[in-house]
């Protein structure tokens, strides 16, 4: 038992790095007395080594030189603003860990993502992170722990078993959901797309939740084509159900760009006689006329997170696998109003 607490208190490179507010790699080339590093700096790295007890592994080091100082980042579309968001997080850390980013795009295709996998491995990344296919099954991941290739789950999940960086996406929805109801809005529609995965599942079982707990109608969840160009012409979906919704929430911002575009064209003005909520918050929320209403995940941070969790397996391989899910957050703007009778 000893042993074990002295393993998780254990001083790491990154304590001292942080401590002397330095990057792990100037932290780093402070242990290895490269000259590079200037006089006040190697000071203050020297002051926190002191300070937190961190002695130097030599073996661990020497383990570290033999690898390629890579990480793979395995994301299903590359064309959704959202990911590139995520991607910047995850570069940010993994950067200062004095490490480069590959990163490839698996199309939500198992059989490439399997593919992608197999060339990371050959190129002998250090560990991956990964947004998982849909369909991914469990024995995939069984399959890379096989290969001992250190790997985290990122926005999607397959396995309890592997590290996991996501949002809660639940909780969003019934933020949305919420919202809408202080404005007396009942009548609510959820615009879905895509693959099923388990966000897909998460977000679809929030917004059930959230509507039956206020006695709305949940049923109101149609689907509308992945292509942005398609969407705006698949508005009439929305006036097509049982009832006649006052507002919609989208499974993500880029439905509800398109969602915008479609109600303008019916003669609807978006936040005056119909509603919009987005989901994700990206930048281009902003740029959206009225601006979009959305709740954010927060994929930068998301980003920090995973990448956080997989420079500390790379420390540790044999710690227990963590779970991190960051609260989401209404962000209101103008794409939303009180409740007006509709004149589609």
């Amino acid at each position: 038992m000893l042993s074990t607490d002295r393993k998780k208190n254990r001083v790491t490179l990154l304590d001292v790095a942080r401590r002397a507010n330095v990057s792990r790699a100037t932290a780093s080339l402070v242990i290895r007395e490269s000259a590079l590093v200037g006089a006040e700096t190697r000071k203050r790295v020297e002051e926190a080594i002191q300070a937190l007890g961190y002695v130097y592994n030599m073996g661990a080091a020497r383990m570290r030189a033999e690898r390629s100082r890579t990480v793979g980042v395995v994301v299903p579309n590359l064309t959704n603003p959202f990911f590139g968001e995520l991607l910047s997080g995850i570069e940010a850390l993994i950067d200062s860990a004095g490490m480069v980013v590959i990163v490839a795009n698996s199309g939500d295709r198992v059989e490439r993502q399997d593919m992608v996998m197999r060339r990371m491995r050959e190129h002998g990344v250090d560990g991956v992170i990964i947004c998982p296919a849909a369909d991914t099954e469990p024995a995939f991941l069984d399959r890379i722990a096989e290969w001992g290739l250190p790997l985290v789950q990122t926005l999607r999940h397959v396995s309890q078993e592997i590290d996991y960086a996501g949002a809660d996406y639940a909780a969003g929805m019934r933020q949305a959901v919420d919202y809408l109801a202080s404005l007396h809005h009942e009548t609510i529609a959820f615009a879905v797309h895509g693959p099923i995965h388990s966000a897909y599942h998460e977000r679809v079982e929030g917004f059930r939740d959230a509507m039956q707990s206020l006695g709305f109608n949940a049923d109101m969840i149609l689907r509308v084509p992945d292509q942005l160009a398609q969407i705006a012409d698949a508005t009439h979906l929305l006036f097509e159900q049982g009832e006649q919704p006052t507002a919609v929430i989208c499974f993500n911002d880029v439905i509800a760009l398109g969602l915008s575009g479609g109600l303008y064209d019916r003669g609807l003005q978006v936040g005056r006689n119909f509603s919009l909520i987005g989901f994700d918050d990206v930048t281009d929320a902003e740029a959206l006329r009225p601006r979009l209403t959305s709740v954010s995940t927060a994929p930068v941070a998301i980003g920090e997170i995973a990448a956080q969790l997989l420079i500390d397996r790379l420390a540790d391989p044999a710690r227990p696998p963590r779970r991190v899910v960051k609260e989401t957050q209404l962000h209101v703007r103008q794409s939303c109003g009180p409740v007006m009778v509709l004149t589609p």
